[in-house]
């Protein structure tokens, strides 16, 4: 079972935990991180949904989840990276760069610079089971489509031009 710290809207925490499944109280948040990972081609690594996941199978996102109670959310970032795709990446190697409330969800975004091979990926039994890498122009074809990309559609309009900022895409 997993469990999650509780906060207010303002980040401050409200000392107690809260147990993944049920029902969030109104005016509590959990903590959740979003990792872009890009190589020096400026290209987004985007890994394949499990087809047995509960919510949108066979799916293509960014690397994401909640963090967990104890964690912050650099350590959340570096562990859903690494559970994920096995990709190790220090709090050094994660920059912040945008951070939004959504729903019950303070969602921190963070970018990885890297190159690395598609080969070398480690998928979680149960969560991913591919991994691709793809330009900004055919991610946002993507997500344009009604299936395909729902997980990095959801997140990629309020990331895209703070992320090629970052990159120096446009």
């Amino acid at each position: 079972m997993e469990y999650w710290d509780v906060y207010d809207e303002h980040l401050t925490p409200l000392g107690r935990v809260h147990r993944r499944g049920d029902p969030m109280e109104e005016g509590a948040y959990h903590l959740g991180v979003d990792v872009w990972v890009v190589n020096a081609k400026n290209e987004i690594l985007l890994t394949l949904r499990a087809p047995d996941k509960d919510t949108l199978p066979d799916e293509w996102e960014n690397t994401c989840g909640s963090v967990l109670a104890g964690e912050s959310a650099i350590e959340g970032a570096m562990r859903e990276l690494r559970e994920e795709t096995g990709i190790l990446a220090g709090p050094e190697d994660l920059h912040a760069f945008f951070y939004r409330k959504t729903g019950h969800v303070l969602l921190f975004t963070y970018l990885l610079r890297r190159d690395v091979p598609l080969s070398s990926l480690v998928f979680q039994p149960g969560e991913t089971v591919d991994a691709m890498y793809v330009t900004p122009a055919t991610l946002d074809d993507m997500v344009a489509q009604p299936f395909g990309a729902r997980p990095a559609g959801e997140r990629w309009p309020f990331v895209r031009e703070r992320l090629m900022r970052m990159i120096g895409e446009k």
